[in-house]
């Protein structure tokens, strides 16, 4: 896995964006931790990534960083109530940021 976030990609299919955020979250969380774990749309953030809120702040601020105002990770975590975020998964976030990136009906 390449940790480097310099790749510029394009935000239009779901391929690229998960690829983003598996980029992201090996920046927040360190390749070494993701070495023995394949992170796809079905990797839960709670129990496969075990990311501590920290983590889920910096993971926000590279998605507004990357994605701009449009991502608002807090927002969409605000949303759900407490059984939704803990089996929120990477598949989930990927969703969200395509429906932000490329509205119904636009």
């Amino acid at each position: 896995m390449n940790g480097g976030t310099n790749v510029s990609m394009d935000m239009g299919t779901g391929t690229d964006v998960l690829a983003e955020v598996v980029r992201m979250l090996v920046d927040v969380v360190g390749e070494d931790f993701l070495l023995e774990l394949e992170v796809g749309p079905d990797t839960t953030f709670n129990e496969d990534l075990a990311l501590e809120s920290i983590e889920f702040v910096v993971l926000a601020e590279r998605l507004r960083r990357h994605y701009g105002e449009r991502v608002d990770l807090p927002a969409f975590i605000a949303g759900m109530d407490l059984d939704q975020i803990m089996r929120m998964t990477v598949g989930d976030l990927v969703r969200h940021i395509e429906s932000r990136l490329h509205p119904a009906g636009v």
